[in-house]
């Protein structure tokens, strides 16, 4: 816990001079993000100078220019779990003792998947508004300055248009990416009955254009004034405002415009977390610091910065882009993808604003878009056995099968063409002496996403039928292999309402074994299986995965399959190569 993540941005550092007012050195590690680490270092460096001290003893203070998903992958190694598309810390990377991401979101996606994760203080202290940047002649053929974007401006621009090319961070790595993923899915929601497909033409767009790093989307902006030039690079992308203030101060040929549309986005609100275990020492030392950056004095260092204070207002030296407007977002309406209040299920971080993210329109946002967007080859394979024909209550009645099929039906809505879907079903003898039954081979969806549809429409469940969960299991996870494609995600996804009860079928024992013994880091293929109901194992399930690699997901309430099965394909690893 003694050690600072260093990772790209470079790092900042002060050491204090012992001096008479105090004795001894109390060590204070801060990771910050690269934009805000300079003037963080800048108001320690006075603070230390001050005779910065906790019950006498002197405090020293690093302070590291770090990218908030380094931080996040760091936090999610140590608990033991994984965020769509954040991939694992360098073996150097250990815990700061105060972390100050770029988004609370960070620290929101980390709490619902680590209970543990439980950072205190959590205040923002700086701001920036995430906007849409256009280089000025594009921003004026929409009518910039005078007239005001909306955010449902933008998506029909981005799904019917030709004109606007757009570009975005990987938001599952990005918060300025993600504000505009939650902003873009808000306005798709608006469209009744066609808000999945406005939803997927929005994502698919915009996934064509995305970078996996903000310098480098920032660098297909035009370098010349040239009409050709200008018309072939990016044309709109979301950045913060404070990468607007950056990109203009180095005075390129033609400078960005920066768009702020309405309904307002989830803006940047770094926020000052201490981690969990961080000694009463440094957290003493951290609430010291914390002190400091809420001052006159730090507003003005920001604003010098490009970055603006926690409540919205700018200090001496900030260069407001046209169009800006000082404070938060006024209510009564939240910011798509936020919410007014803090969330009443106690989701809320301590010291967080009252207007802040929900945790639940982040993890759809990111499932979706890592499920629209991730190349795959999967199986779906369905429980066809008796159970799944209880009725659900939350469901208006409807049973287990039909919700289960339900979600299926909408998950392939959001695959393109790209993907490859097999589908089989499983039960107990449900095809001669075999378990299991394939309705579709595994094959690409431009080909056969009607026959997949048609198949998934005549499935009904076998209403003596037990759950041949181990034999189905070995088998389909020996038929993904013997197709294994690189450069895929290749993975067997199984919805289940029981647990293995094939008194004819292989043992537990014997499944594990042969799995072990069939598993190719080389050739990986991760078995991902959506537990349904309250009649499942989890630890049965969880003992595949184990040896397999992927995850098991359980919901007692079958209405909620849809979210669950979202989340499933979105914490599939990255296809290796």
């Amino acid at each position: 816990m003694a050690l600072v993540v260093v990772a790209a941005g470079g790092w900042f550092a002060y050491r204090t001079v012992l001096g008479a007012d105090c004795s001894g050195r109390v060590p204070l590690n801060v990771a910050a993000a690269p934009e805000i680490a300079p003037v963080i270092e800048a108001a320690a460096a006075e603070w230390v100078e001050d005779g910065a001290a906790v019950d006498g003893t002197c405090v020293a203070v690093t302070v590291s220019g770090t990218d908030s998903v380094d931080v996040a992958a760091a936090v999610a190694g140590l608990h033991g779990i994984s965020l769509a598309g954040v991939g694992r810390a360098s073996g150097t990377a250990v815990m700061p003792d105060v972390w100050v991401p770029d988004s609370s979101t960070w620290l929101l996606r980390l709490s619902a998947a680590a209970p543990g994760f439980a950072p205190t203080n959590n205040a923002p202290v700086a701001h920036s508004p995430v906007v849409v940047a256009m280089p000025e002649p594009v921003a004026t053929s929409f009518g910039w300055p005078d007239k005001q974007l909306t955010w449902a401006d933008l998506l029909q621009q981005i799904t019917t248009g030709t004109q606007l090319r757009t570009g975005i961070v990987e938001p599952t790595r990005d918060s300025a990416g993600l504000s505009l993923l939650l902003a873009v899915g808000a306005a798709a929601s608006a469209a009744g009955e066609g808000a999945q497909q406005a939803t997927t033409a929005a994502l698919r767009a915009l996934a064509t254009g995305r970078s996996a790093l903000r310098q480098d989307l920032v660098a297909r902006f035009p370098r010349s004034a040239d009409p050709a030039s200008v018309a072939s690079a990016l044309g709109a992308a979301a950045l913060s405002e404070e990468d607007v203030i950056a990109y203009n101060a180095a005075r390129p040929p033609i400078t960005l415009a920066a768009l702020y549309p309405q309904p307002a986005s989830m803006a940047l609100d770094y926020p000052y977390a201490i981690l969990p275990g961080t000694d009463p020492a440094r957290a003493a030392a951290a609430e010291g610091l914390f002190s400091v950056l809420d001052t006159a004095a730090f507003r003005d260092r920001l604003g010098a910065r490009g970055l603006r204070g926690p409540d919205g207002t700018w200090g001496q030296g900030f260069e407001a882009p046209r169009g800006a407007q000082a404070g938060l977002p006024s209510p009564p309406s939240a910011a798509p993808g936020t919410s007014a209040s803090p969330d009443p299920g106690g989701s809320a971080l301590p010291g967080a604003p009252a207007r802040g993210p929900d945790p639940a329109a982040v993890e759809r946002a990111l499932s979706t878009w890592t499920a629209v967007t991730l190349p795959a080859r999967m199986l779906a394979v369905i429980d066809v056995s008796g159970s799944m024909l209880q009725r659900v209550p939350t469901a208006g009645g409807a049973t287990r099968m039909q919700v289960t099929l339900q979600a299926a039906q909408r998950g392939l809505g959001l695959f393109d063409d790209s993907w490859a879907v097999g589908l089989w079903t499983f039960s107990t003898e449900l095809s001669g002496g075999r378990d299991y039954r394939e309705e579709q081979p595994v094959g690409p969806l431009s080909s056969q996403r009607s026959r997949l549809l048609s198949s998934l429409n005549a499935i009904t469940p076998k209403p003596d039928g037990d759950t041949g969960l181990y034999d189905t299991v070995l088998a389909a996870y020996e038929s993904m292999q013997e197709g294994w494609e690189p450069g895929r995600v290749n993975s067997v996804v199984m919805l289940t309402d029981g647990r293995n009860d094939d008194d004819n079928g292989i043992s537990q024992e014997k499944l594990l074994s042969d799995l072990q013994a069939l598993v190719d880091p080389r050739r990986p293929i991760q078995v991902v299986i959506i537990g349904i109901g309250d009649g499942v194992s989890r630890d049965e399930l969880d003992a595949i995965t184990k040896v397999t690699g992927g995850g098991v997901f359980v919901t007692e309430d079958p209405a909620k399959i849809g979210d669950i099965f979202l989340q499933a394909i979105a914490l599939r690893p990255a296809a290796p190569g």
